[in-house]
């Protein structure tokens, strides 16, 4: 049930948001009985309201009160939000049986916090535990059988907070991304004689804003179509396309603010790799440029046995967000995954 106006150009669906605000194809736009239905909840973490949206399987309102289902938190991907592909992968997990919900991160999207768009891994790693401190009391959770899955920046994030919340029984990734390793280094290792240059920018950004002056913000540029077609790095390419383009969200601007850098360059979501002692699943396209940031978390994962690094043929990064024989090989997998692990 494909739930959007669309139109479909080169670079695939245009979407505009149904009446939960959500900007993924076949989302759900009404809670019908009997089927997969979203709840817009909110609650605080470390002071700060968070808005998300919990999706529960079919006929889970007419549950016996004793049944407790499964779990799984969703982290969305940097500069993304809840009603894109974090909310696809939600209620695909929806679908089979997990209640699920996925996020904006704090100072993002419809969450609170000031000032706006700032982007810290501290900061993200406590949204997905606010979020499993939530999820644990839902009605009809068991707090025993609660998993993770972190796509992009919110791979990266979920990778490193599994490290440390062994609440997580289980954790995935898709397309992740080193949020520090890529700041600090440059996308695919490209700025690496550049950093300490990109340090003092960032010191001189707070600086700034501690003088009361506009934050000043990076991330996405100002390209045009035809400018952002002849990228070669199909990260920023099919990036501009699925942020700016097909599944534009007035909640993911895809910008952050540059004095974050100061914290993400310091950061490194392999840095205890080790610690990761429960199942773990990484998923990654296979011919995505960032490929290699999948490839090295799965190798300093050496606490757990149970891992397995599972390879999408043709795909790259971002069209494991929304390309539907990508998603349908992803959804197959994950659903397949936490069955077995929680």
């Amino acid at each position: 049930m494909t739930t959007y106006a669309h139109t479909y150009g080169d670079e695939g669906p245009t979407l505009t948001p149904n009446a939960f605000g959500l900007v993924y194809e076949n989302a759900i736009s009404e809670n019908v009985p009997g089927q997969v239905n979203l709840h817009r909840v909110t609650y605080t973490v470390e002071g700060i309201e968070v808005v998300a949206n919990v999706y529960t399987p079919r006929f889970f309102a007419d549950a016996q009160n004793d049944r407790r289902y499964p779990a799984v938190v969703v982290a969305h991907p940097n500069g993304g939000s809840k009603d894109q592909v974090a909310g696809l992968y939600a209620q695909k997990l929806a679908e089979a049986g997990f209640v699920t919900i996925a996020f904006d991160a704090r100072y993002q999207g419809e969450s609170g916090g000031m000032p706006r768009r700032t982007d810290k891994p501290a900061v993200r790693m406590g949204d997905i535990m606010g979020a499993i401190d939530y999820l644990q009391n839902y009605p009809g959770v068991d707090p025993e059988r609660i998993g993770a899955f972190g796509i992009c920046g919110g791979g990266g994030y979920t990778f490193a907070t599994a490290q440390v919340d062994k609440r997580i029984k289980a954790v995935g990734t898709l397309s992740l991304f080193n949020t520090g390793e890529v700041r600090r280094n440059g996308y695919m290792r490209t700025q690496m004689d550049s950093k300490f240059e990109r340090q003092r920018e960032a010191a001189l950004a707070r600086r700034k804003e501690a003088a009361g002056a506009e934050p000043e913000l990076a991330g996405f540029m100002n390209w045009t179509p035809e400018e952002a077609r002849q990228i070669k790095v199909d990260l920023y390419r099919d990036g501009y396309f699925y942020y700016g383009v097909t599944h534009k969200s007035p909640n993911a601007p895809g910008t952050y603010l540059k004095s974050s850098l100061m914290d993400m360059m310091a950061w490194d979501a392999t840095d205890h790799a080790d610690l990761i002692t429960q199942p773990l699943l990484i998923i990654a396209g296979e011919i995505a440029d960032s490929r290699y940031m999948s490839e090295e978390a799965f190798e300093k994962a050496t606490g757990t046995a149970d891992k397995e690094l599972f390879i999408v043929p043709g795909a790259t990064h971002i069209r494991t967000y929304f390309v539907p024989e990508y998603v349908e090989q992803i959804t197959a997998r994950i659903r397949q995954f936490f069955a077995e692990k929680l």
